[in-house]
This record gives structure tokens, sequence and C-alpha cells, in this order.
């Protein structure tokens, strides 16, 4: 009997420790730190003028991303009493009292300051500087607007795209011209895709009490026009790495016709303004990012 129930103990703790585990990763975002990983690569190779040194590479990309996973645990930390509101996010391992606040501001710190030492060591003080102005801007600019404006939303788009400069910048020492045509692509990029989210959990951000456009308006009408109009800027600004000389005409083609789809959902989001519209684009937002790197890379 005892060396079964030692097995069981065993087990349990076992168990128990991958949760904790599972946690902690969780806290990272690490389906958001995706987009984080493939942006900073991509802005790497691009901004590359020779052959792409890979162990340099990934060092850049680990550091961006490190920066990203920091910066969203922080955010968890400041925002842990709004998750707990929110039926999306109210699982999250600091509104269910899994992982502590004290354990998780450590963890978000050291990963945050990871990403920094590693950017600053091993790229240089551009990558650096952009990466900390991004942990800066996210941190105490967008997370505490989100509380009171809803132009936290464009605020919040710019921390997002600056992983894809940082890579950039990692490889090359400078931003440039071919840096910020990367920049304003994802920028554009993320207002449809927000957007979409904020119609689909308005719900949630109105019990949250975060002013969101379908909050603050429930008609939706200027929901559907925000997405709309960044998608239709999108479509001519995705077309610039093709003229400032970072891709070729094979891009140029399919990132006119993929930004044709992101327009036609945005507008049938606009005109309809439902739910099922909104998924429809969000998810059209999450296959058109990857997809648009992949044909800039391999069209370089």
């Amino acid at each position: 009997m005892k060396p079964a129930r030692a097995h069981v103990a065993h087990a349990v703790a076992h168990t128990e420790g991958s949760s904790v585990v599972s946690d902690y990763i969780s806290l990272t975002k690490p389906r958001l730190n995706f987009l984080v990983v493939l942006t900073s690569a991509a802005g790497y190779y691009l901004g590359s003028i020779a052959t792409p040194d890979v162990w340099k590479m990934a060092q850049a990309v680990i550091g961006t991303t490190l920066v990203a996973g920091g910066s969203a645990v922080l955010n968890q930390v400041y925002e842990r009493d709004t998750d707990a509101r929110m039926r999306r996010t109210r699982m999250r391992p600091l509104p269910d009292g899994r992982v502590g606040v004290a354990d998780a501001t450590i963890f978000g710190l050291v990963l945050a300051a990871s990403g920094l030492g590693i950017l600053g060591f091993s790229a240089n003080w551009v990558a650096g500087a952009l990466a900390f102005a991004t942990l800066a801007i996210y941190l105490l600019v967008y997370t505490p607007m989100k509380r009171t404006s809803t132009l936290s939303t464009l605020v919040g788009a710019v921390p997002g795209a600056l992983p894809a400069v940082i890579g950039w910048s990692a490889a090359r020492g400078d931003v440039a011209i071919g840096g910020w045509t990367l920049f304003a692509i994802v920028f554009l990029w993320q207002i449809p895709h927000f957007m979409a989210i904020a119609w689909m959990y308005r719900d949630d951000y109105r019990n949250a009490g975060f002013p969101m456009l379908p909050v603050v308006e429930p008609d939706g009408l200027r929901t559907g026009r925000q997405a709309l109009l960044y998608s239709f800027a999108l479509v001519p600004v995705s077309l610039g790495p093709s003229i400032v000389g970072l891709a070729g005409w094979a891009y140029f083609w399919l990132a006119l016709v993929l930004g044709a789809v992101l327009l036609a959902l945005s507008a049938s989001f606009a005109r309809q303004r439902t739910d099922r519209a909104a998924r429809t684009l969000f998810f059209a937002s999450i296959i058109y990012l990857p997809l648009i790197w992949a044909v800039m890379v391999l069209d370089h």
C-alpha cells in the first residue's frame, strides 16, 4: 500500500508542477507572442544586407519575444481586477489565484530585463532602445489608457508594430524607410483585427469598464468604419515593400489580393455588424499577417 500511495503522491506532485509551469507560460500569452516571433524574425531577415547570421537572428528574436512576454505578464498584473470581471479572462492564473501577484511581477520583470539585455548586448543599442520603448508604451501608456479612452486601440498598435522594427534594426543598426514600411503594415493591420475582437467581446469589455468603441457606441457604426478605414489604408501601404526594394512583383500582386480580401471582409463587417462577420474578419486577419510575411521573405 505504501508504494502505491507514494506513486499516487508523486503523480499528483508532478501534475501540480506541470500545472504551475503551464500557468507561468500562459501569463506570457504564447499565442500572441507567436506573431511577435514571426514579425521580428521577418524584420531581421528583411533588414539583413547579406545572408543573415542565424545565431544572431535567433538572439534578436529571443530577446524581442522575452520583452513581449514580460510585457504581457506585467500587463496582466495591472489588469488582474478587470480580468476577473471578464468571462474570457477570469480563469487566467492571476484573477483565479493560481499565481501570486508578487511572483508574477518578478517573473515579468525578469523576462523583460533578460530580453532587453540580450538585444542590447547581442544586437545594438537601437534595437535595445526600441524594445525599451515598446515595453514603456505598452505598460505606461496603453495599459492605463484602456480604462479611460477609446484611443487606446491606436496607442496599443504602436508597441504591437515595433517588433518588426526591432528585428530590422537588430540586423542593420538603423531603421530607415524599409523598417518604417514594415512598421506601417503591422500598425494598420492591427486596427481591423482589434475592432473585430472588440465587437465579439463587447459585453466583456462593458463588464470590465473598458470604454472600447462598441461599448461607447453600441450601434457599431464607428467600430465598422474604423475597421474599414484602416483596411483600406493597409492595401496601398502593404505594397510598399515592392516599391522600396524589399520584395518583388510576386509579393506585390499577392499583397494586393490579400489586402483586397481583408478590405472586403472589413466592409462586410462594417455593413452587417454581427458577431459572425466580426469572427470572419478576425480569423482572416490572423491568416493575413503570417501569409504576407512569408511571401515577402520568399520574394525578398
